[in-house]
């Protein structure tokens, strides 16, 4: 169904800074496609992230300027990236067994569903002829230590894609630490929702009447 009078709450660039302030200094991370990859443009200055990218390559630095790409220079996205100083590349085999070894920090990523339990559903709808697209996705939320998910709270729809339980096939179950959308900022406890921060103009009504999945309000939050 559709939402009347939608309120817009934070756009895309606002919701990446959001995750951007919570990675914190020295943090290895992995940027998933779309939205997650605005999260580099916006970590303070004189805080040092080191990003990886599963197709082999640590110490992504930012896209290149125009005329300047390296077309054998790339992210898992198949965008073109530079590389700091000091940034080495590896085997696919490699890139993975960093993952599944626990050396990653922070993976963000983008969903399609989260649960109130944390579960994440991000790589097919389940329909018949959808072309599956897992990726690296089940290794990063099975290997990494956090994982933030940065999505927009509803479909064009009104769909709310924070719900109680997944009904797309699941990428992982209880994996998911922070979700960051549009509408709000929470974290999962217990297996249990809780509201960190809303977005500006949006009411804990307001918010309740666009989720799905049950939610609380954390103590001492805005």
């Amino acid at each position: 169904m559709e939402l009347e009078n939608k309120i817009t709450g934070w756009n895309s660039n606002e919701m990446a800074q959001k995750v951007a302030l919570d990675i914190h200094d020295g943090a290895y991370v992995n940027l998933g496609i779309g939205i997650p990859e605005l999260v580099a443009g916006f970590i303070p200055e004189g805080r040092d992230v080191i990003y990886h990218t599963e197709n082999g390559l640590l110490g992504m630095g930012p896209v290149p300027e125009p005329g300047r790409e390296d077309p054998e220079l790339i992210n898992a996205g198949k965008k073109c990236v530079t590389a700091i100083p000091g940034a080495c590349y590896f085997h696919h085999a490699d890139s993975f067994a960093m993952i599944r070894g626990d050396h990653i920090d922070i993976c963000v990523l983008g969903a399609l569903q989260v649960s109130e339990e944390g579960d994440l559903a991000n790589w097919s709808t389940g329909e018949e002829g959808a072309i599956p697209a897992v990726g690296g996705a089940m290794d990063l939320v099975a290997g990494v230590k956090t994982i933030f998910v940065i999505t927009q709270h509803n479909t064009k729809t009104g769909e709310s894609k924070i719900v109680k339980e997944c009904t797309y096939p699941l990428t992982g179950k209880n994996v998911v630490n922070r979700i960051y959308s549009n509408l709000a900022v929470m974290e999962v406890h217990d297996k249990k929702l809780f509201v960190r921060e809303l977005a500006p103009g949006v009411s804990m009504d307001y918010l309740k009447q666009n989720t799905e999945a049950t939610i609380y309000m954390l103590e001492n939050q805005v």
